[in-house]
């Protein structure tokens, strides 16, 4: 199966409910569930993703990548390094294409969420976010860069002379400065399920 609503659909039918009894242990639509499993809605948020999971009987695992071993476990991200990814511990994470909205990524994939305590702009605590390793910026986009203070996530692009710009929060409006000579990519934001289900 290689879509998530495939997933879903397959699921659903293994564990005997219909879509308007698994909407019902979800709490959803059967029309929401009719959308995830035709694809028409691609991303899902964190909580209803761990409420499908749990309504199907499945692990996280099962149901986003088709793991049928065992679920990969978020990877906790703090403030200092080394990265999650780096930890004798860490599973590969199968991101689906769908889920990458317009990201060209062919590399590992690894899910990550803020370790307790943990701040980062663009992810809030219990988010979940699905990072490729990577020490280049190919394209704009949101990346983990570790500088002088430790590890952070800002918008990264670069300028007409090639230089790398980035911008931290979520102030579109804040100018991007220039990233410091001491500060280096080290990982990709690829896709992110945020806990309140936006």
């Amino acid at each position: 199966m290689d879509s998530l609503g495939e997933r879903i659909k397959h699921l659903r039918m293994q564990a005997n409910l219909n879509k308007a009894a698994l909407a019902r242990k979800v709490g959803v639509s059967d029309v929401t569930i009719s959308y995830w499993e035709s694809g028409a809605i691609k991303q899902i948020g964190h909580e209803r993703l761990v409420a499908l999971a749990e309504a199907l009987g499945c692990t996280l695992g099962q149901l986003l990548d088709g793991d049928t071993q065992s679920s990969p476990a978020p990877l906790y991200l703090r403030g200092q390094p080394p990265v999650p990814w780096q930890a004798p511990h860490a599973k590969r994470f199968t991101l689906l294409k769908e889920m990458l909205n317009g990201v060209d990524w062919q590399g590992e994939c690894y899910l990550v969420t803020p370790a307790p305590g943990e701040q980062f702009d663009f992810l809030g605590s219990g988010d979940l976010a699905a990072f490729g390793p990577t020490e280049a910026c190919e394209q704009p986009g949101h990346y983990l860069i570790e500088g002088a203070d430790g590890l952070y996530i800002g918008q990264l692009q670069r300028n007409g002379q090639g230089e790398l710009l980035y911008r931290k929060g979520n102030d579109p409006e804040a100018p991007p400065s220039l990233l410091e000579a001491t500060e280096r990519v080290v990982g990709r934001l690829l896709a992110r399920w945020k806990m309140d289900g936006a």
